[in-house]
């Protein structure tokens, strides 16, 4: 298997050069040159474990890793998650709730950041280099790198967030994290200042190269692979507890990485009626599908802030699919929507797809009923998935949500919502009071290379 960039301006790359280039030098980002397709493999992959799960479809996707290797570095992923099943469904009231949030940071993306930190790891031993690993976070990335990467040799990591635009919890998991490799950048903007910078730096290619950059964000190709494990493992567990020919699966998203990795599974055969995309105020990507106008507006600060997004930076592989692998089309739908803020495409194969809209009153409402009526507890995020994924149930087809971070990591929604101070977990509480260490910086590009090359040089 080799990755081609949507851009199409590079030659193809096998999985780790893929993966440890982030993004394409074009500025485009890798897909897989093909996509397997599993319906006829569904059967036999019913009854394994997460981890064994998880190597029959990474498999796929990767040719240039060992079997033994591979089965290491995913065994060693998920062995540090506090749940059995890694992703465990539960059902709640009308819909199956897919539990994401087991891992170190409390948030759906360790399942994908403890693979990736392995990842690089095994790649970099092999090779004898070092990196430099530039992020950008709305909330939960940040913690799920730093988690991933923390005191390990031969990586450095320095994440960015919007300045009080993340949990006070979301700050605390990253900013607790002081040892010598992990650097926190306090950016006064929004996550999309975040993110741009990101993209800037690694398209200076001079400075990609001398500072020998790596992407953890989701422009990096094996978060995707890793996220479209749970959408396999989930569906088949349902599937076998109902009965049902298919399933379908609400997801909460703001960046469309997560939804993507969805969107993979169901092209690679797995049983999906509809997969419900559900944004809280910041709407762009539920607008688009229900428009086929993906258009550019101001961020609004919202209780899922992990969703407080306007430009998805993993909309244009989807974008690619669309355009049937067209590179030239792609490179004008971008240049469209650099310039004139908007682009409209083609609808008719939105196929699998469906998607809505959860405000704030909405987000209250939905955490305050399921609590009340089935005494479980959502965060905000997954109440938005919850609230919008409920408007499409079919009682022949399974309603799956995607839960996509623990309540405590937002305490402050549950109260307001409830009334009561409910969302709690250990692995929080412990963070109070420890030491912080963060460092503020403006949204500028050139002033966030100078602070990376600063540490580089300090060797810190």
């Amino acid at each position: 298997m080799r990755y081609v960039s949507t851009r199409g301006g590079v030659e193809p790359l096998t999985f780790k050069a893929a993966v440890m280039s982030g993004l394409a030098r074009d500025g485009g980002l890798f897909l897989p040159e093909s996509v397997p397709d599993l319906s006829g493999a569904l059967e036999s992959l019913r009854t394994l474990s997460y981890a064994e799960l998880a190597y029959e479809i990474m498999r796929h996707f990767v040719s240039d890793i060992s079997e033994t290797d591979l089965r290491a570095i995913i065994e060693k992923s998920y062995g540090v998650f506090r749940h059995p099943d890694v992703t465990p469904v539960v059902a709640v009231g009308p819909v199956h709730v897919l539990e994401l949030f087991h891992g170190p940071t409390l948030a759906f993306k360790d399942v994908a950041l403890q693979f990736l930190g392995n990842l690089f790891e095994h790649i970099l031993n092999e090779t004898g280099s070092s990196m430099n690993i530039v992020a950008a976070t709305s909330g939960d990335t940040g913690s799920a790198a730093i988690y991933g990467v923390r005191g390990r040799k031969r990586i450095r990591i320095f994440v960015m967030h919007p300045r009080g635009r993340v949990s006070p919890v979301q700050e605390l998991q990253m900013t607790t994290v002081t040892d010598a490799n992990v650097h926190n950048l306090a950016v006064e903007g929004t996550f999309d200042d975040c993110q741009n910078i990101v993209k800037d730096l690694f398209n200076d290619l001079e400075f990609r190269d001398e500072c020998e950059l790596g992407a953890v964000n989701s422009i990096n190709w094996a978060r995707v692979l890793a996220q479209i494990v749970y959408y396999f493992h989930a569906a088949l567990q349902v599937k076998e507890k109902t009965g049902a020919a298919k399933v379908s699966f609400a997801v909460p998203t703001g960046n469309f990485g997560d939804i993507f990795a969805g969107y993979m599974a169901y092209r690679m055969g797995l049983p999906i009626e509809r997969l419900v995309l559900a944004t809280n105020e910041n709407d762009i990507l539920a607008r688009y599908f229900n428009s086929g106008v993906y258009s550019l507006g101001a961020v609004a600060a919202t209780l899922s802030p992990s969703m407080d997004i306007q430009v998805a930076s993993n909309f244009e592989r989807y974008l690619y699919c669309l355009a049937d692998s067209s590179p030239q089309q792609l490179r004008q739908w971008m240049a469209d929507l650099k310039t004139k803020g908007s682009i409209t495409t083609p609808d008719a194969r939105h196929g699998c797809f469906a998607a809505g809209r959860g405000d704030t009153a909405m987000t209250l409402e939905t955490i305050r009923d399921y609590w009340n009526r089935h005494g479980y507890l959502l965060d905000p995020h997954s109440a938005v998935g919850v609230a919008v994924g409920t408007r499409f149930i079919d009682e022949s087809v399974p309603m799956i949500c995607l839960a996509t971070a623990h309540p405590a990591k937002f305490g402050d929604a549950v109260l307001r919502a409830t009334g009561q101070d409910l969302a709690r977990h250990a692995l929080i509480d412990k963070l109070m009071g420890l030491p912080t260490r963060l460092e503020k910086a403006p949204a500028d590009t050139a002033a966030i290379a100078a602070i990376v090359r600063r540490h580089i040089a300090a060797g810190a």
